[in-house]
């Protein structure tokens, strides 16, 4: 009995960690997009965006509220966006997003985390011929899906690639690929046709692929950890099968 409550505890624990780094990460995205963009998601797309993610993680309505409020204000601190790459442990590519108010602690802690692991912090666009910036939307799949007729819609907005999957609860949802430049274009075609969109993100895919053994491939996940931990790091991309 012990035991099962502290391993239901530990879990509950990890989930509310997991929900305050999300909730962090997306409060510094709607920071940018209303320093861009202006606090109105009427007429700010990435802004819109940003409150459409906050929404698939249960972000709360109120804290959504505060962040574009804080952001709005005259001497609210504003974000840079910085992309980070380097090679890890048994020379896996890793590329690293981040979202900071202070460049130089944010450089100089992710050079540590690599070192310290045994990997190096290369150049930026070094890696751009293994990762791919695409745009992917995701949304719950409707009981009469046509997966074939909305393809054919979705044409228009520069549909790359679509197909279902299924969430952690184990519902379907339609996940939809278009090149980084449509990602506009998608997002008002979706809005067009009423789809409620769940996220709508730009992932970097990975062109090629790590073969590593499981002991290895130890030693990378944990450096992405470490790097996870970092309040200023936004997504973690790796390429390790």
């Amino acid at each position: 009995m012990g035991r099962a409550f502290e391993f239901r505890k530990e879990r509950k624990f990890k989930r509310w960690a997991k929900m305050a780094v999300q909730f962090t990460r997306l409060g510094k995205e709607i920071a940018i997009a209303v320093k861009e963009g202006g606090p109105h998601p009427e007429t700010n797309s990435r802004l819109r965006t940003a409150i459409q993610n906050g929404k698939a993680v249960n972000m709360p309505k109120d804290r959504i509220e505060a962040a574009i409020k804080r952001a709005s204000e005259k001497d609210a601190k504003g974000y840079e966006e910085y992309v980070y790459e380097g090679y890890g442990p048994h020379g896996v590519p890793i590329l690293i997003e981040t979202a900071t108010d202070n460049t130089n602690r944010t450089v100089a802690n992710i050079r540590s985390y690599f070192t310290k692991a045994g990997g190096t912090l290369g150049k930026t666009g070094s890696l751009d011929f293994i990762f791919n910036r695409k745009s992917i939307f995701r949304f719950d799949a409707q009981e009469n899906l046509d997966v074939e007729e909305l393809e054919l819609e979705l044409i228009d907005g520069g549909l790359e690639e679509l197909y279902v999957e299924a969430d952690e609860e184990g519902n379907d949802v339609v996940v939809v690929q278009t090149s980084f430049e449509d990602f506009g274009n998608m997002q008002r075609l979706l809005e067009e046709k009423g789809i409620e969109v769940k996220s709508a993100k730009l992932e970097r895919i990975a062109l090629s692929h790590s073969s590593i053994s499981e002991e290895e491939a130890a030693d990378v996940l944990k450096l992405i950890d470490k790097i996870e931990e970092d309040d200023d790091v936004q997504a973690v991309y790796h390429n390790m099968d």
